[in-house]
């Protein structure tokens, strides 16, 4: 029987420089009026099927693991959609790609007053810049009032 270690132990980082550590969880919150637009967007027409909604920014260096959508207030029957990220300036990374369905594939059910874990099994990953967090719509179109939080955990690693 052997006792193994990695090497250089002692020096690897573990909480980015700062003595309080750098997990964290992100709240992104989309809520919507009664004709079923995003509360304070740029838009006041409802949620039509395939939109996507740009909810918030993950910060460059997030490190991605799991994420949380709890749905307190249902959306108009057979709404679903997909939770991922896109950068925010608009280019794709060769390194990371940006992906519509990071956290959750179009399966997620927002008919339904539940808290849903992530349904795509997906590697955590370390953004190269600014993503937003966005919601694409699938199933129908949104018009009724509703309320979806999505928790996002990470590390924040610092700007890469």
């Amino acid at each position: 029987m052997a006792t193994i270690t990695k090497k250089a132990l002692p020096s690897e980082a573990q909480f980015g420089g700062t003595p309080y550590g750098n997990a964290t969880k992100l709240q992104f919150n989309l809520t919507t009026n009664a004709v079923g637009a995003a509360v304070n967007s740029d838009t006041a027409t409802g949620i039509g099927l395939g939109d996507v909604v740009r909810i918030g920014i993950l910060p460059a260096g997030a490190k991605l693991f799991d994420a949380l959508a709890i749905v307190s207030t249902t959306f108009t029957a057979a709404v679903t959609a997909k939770v991922g990220f896109l950068y925010v300036d608009g280019v794709d990374s060769t390194a990371v790609p940006q992906n519509d369905a990071y956290f959750f594939t179009a399966g997620a059910v927002l008919t339904t007053a539940a808290a849903l874990r992530s349904n795509a099994p997906t590697a955590p990953l370390t953004l190269p810049k600014d993503a937003y967090v966005v919601i694409t719509t699938a199933g129908a179109a949104n018009a009724k009032a509703a309320v979806l939080d999505v928790i996002v955990d990470a590390i924040l690693t610092g700007a890469p």
